[in-house]
């Protein structure tokens, strides 16, 4: 994920967002964690939401 300008709690999220795709992609070499990479996946999700919800926030007029 590339850095974007923005506020601390962008900043943050964008983080927050990294770091879960970073657990992904490691407990993707582990055996029987499907159930953990999808709890995961979801929380990343809502993530996603915060942010585009923050982007909103800021770039509006």
């Amino acid at each position: 994920m590339s850095y974007e300008a923005g506020s601390k709690e962008c900043r943050h999220l964008i983080e927050a967002k990294e770091s879960l795709l970073l657990a992904m992609e490691s407990l993707s070499n582990i055996n029987s964690t499907d159930v953990l990479q999808t709890q995961i996946k979801d929380i990343y999700n809502e993530l996603e939401v915060l942010h585009d919800k923050r982007k909103k926030i800021e770039y509006s007029p």
